[in-house]
């Protein structure tokens, strides 16, 4: 089964502004450039429910999906991926307490559910410990065989980039490109 929407590689690049956290989500062309842009985000600082809205750009006129937490001030949510119209895609969720030593994800949608953690165990506990965070951030989701599901890693470039692949054509790219994101917001990059 092959999603709706099935992009194997895109980049999210976020831009830090004062009150809000900006990210572009691009297509990668064949030669690792980056390519058309694909959905526009933005994360409101300090918001009491997290929500983020996807849009076709940045003039924010039309909104194409989205994520949003189901209970408000709990650490311990999950996210709703939906598109457009509000009709659930999937789903993730940080698992805290697998997430103590190495930050841990679940996700699901269609025909699929799976587990991501950090990649580096010394990389997770150098970023918690000694406060590091330049160090490189890289997931890997798989499923309950040990299937690649997606990953999102990390690029050493002025402001954060990512580079998500996503090689189980059952993920749709709204969920992959949600989740992305969400690592980033999550963890307070």
């Amino acid at each position: 089964m092959t999603a709706a929407m099935y992009v194997p590689a895109f980049q999210v690049r976020q831009k830090l502004t004062l009150m809000v956290n900006r990210y572009q989500i691009s297509t990668l062309n064949p030669d690792g450039s980056e390519g058309p842009l694909l959905a526009f985000a933005e994360q409101k600082r300090m918001a009491f429910k997290e929500q983020v809205t996807f849009f076709t750009d940045e003039t924010r006129s039309r909104p194409v999906f989205g994520f949003k937490a189901r209970k408000r001030l709990d650490l311990n949510a999950g996210y709703d991926v939906t598109d457009e119209s509000g009709q659930p895609l999937g789903y993730f969720k940080k698992e805290f307490g697998a997430s103590l030593l190495r930050s841990t994800f679940s996700i699901e949608g269609p025909g699929y559910a799976g587990r991501g953690q950090e990649r580096n165990q010394v990389v997770a506990l150098l970023r918690r410990f000694a406060e590091l965070d330049f160090l490189p951030v890289h997931f890997d989701f798989t499923d309950s065989g040990g299937n690649p599901l997606m990953s999102s890693e990390r690029r050493f470039t002025i402001g954060d980039r990512y580079r998500v692949t996503v090689p189980d054509p059952r993920v749709d790219f709204r969920v992959a490109a949600a989740v992305a994101v969400g690592l980033d917001a999550l963890m307070s990059r």
